[in-house]
């Protein structure tokens, strides 16, 4: 039993690549979409929202010198493909899933339409987000942020490869501390890129709590909706 009604996941791309470090390995995205199944069954009303890092990082190229907007673009484009993948995943496993994309492609993904992503999930459909927020210059924590406002979620969940927030990068500094609780403000005034700034401005103004845990450890989703402290959570107070 969760604690949750609604939850909007957000995985890094890169979370799909496995030990290749691109691309999609297929036993990765089973696995998770063995996770996302089971919250599902047990009656979680779950958006999913998933990076393309793993096949196109937009702002990595845009730093190169290619046109930002254009690699923004990109990357929006690398964000379904990941989110198609997903739904084939989930419905080898029996669960129906949903594709809605920002980015119009009609014949691949259905528009991004609040009412009808909400009676998909009200139909117990998993809602899988891709194109971001549809603009460049965002973030797909952004997208995630809007979706979460959008569904009524009252959980944002982000997956990574990090246990939770730290007060410095944890791979570069040994002695970095991490949180079990902050205040969406103590992010910000922090300045604790966890999430991108609009992305933690979007859920503190919406009242969203955000969980930040490590996605990589099987049965962690399980553990955070079943309520258990895992991770860093980030709420109003």
């Amino acid at each position: 039993m969760s604690d949750y009604k609604t939850v909007l996941l957000k995985l890094s791309g890169e979370m799909l690549a496995g030990a290749a470090g691109h691309g999609l390995d297929q036993a990765v995205l089973d696995a998770f979409a063995g996770e996302i199944a089971a919250a599902a069954r047990a009656g979680v009303r779950l958006g999913v929202v998933i990076g393309g890092g793993n096949i196109f990082r937009g702002l990595s190229v845009a730093a190169t010198g290619m046109n930002r907007s254009r690699a923004d673009h990109m990357g929006m484009l690398a964000t379904v493909i990941n989110a198609l993948a997903m739904q084939d995943a989930l419905e080898r496993l029996g669960v129906e899933a949903r594709v809605f994309s920002a980015v119009r492609m009609d014949t691949v993904a259905e528009p991004c339409l609040c009412r009808e992503a909400v009676r998909h999930l009200d139909q117990g459909r998993v809602v899988i987000f891709g194109g971001g927020t549809g603009n460049p210059f965002f973030s797909t924590d952004s997208g995630a942020a809007l979706r979460a406002a959008e569904i009524g979620a009252d959980l944002l969940l982000k997956g990574t490869k990090v246990d939770g927030i730290y007060d410095k990068d944890p791979a570069r500094h040994p002695d970095a501390v991490r949180f079990e609780r902050l205040t969406h403000m103590e992010v910000l005034s922090r300045g604790l890129r966890v999430m991108d700034l609009t992305a933690t401005a979007l859920c503190r103004d919406n009242q969203i709590p955000v969980v930040v845990y490590d996605a990589s450890v099987p049965g962690n989703l399980a553990r955070v909706l079943a309520g258990e402290q895992v991770g860093t959570r980030v709420d109003a107070h």
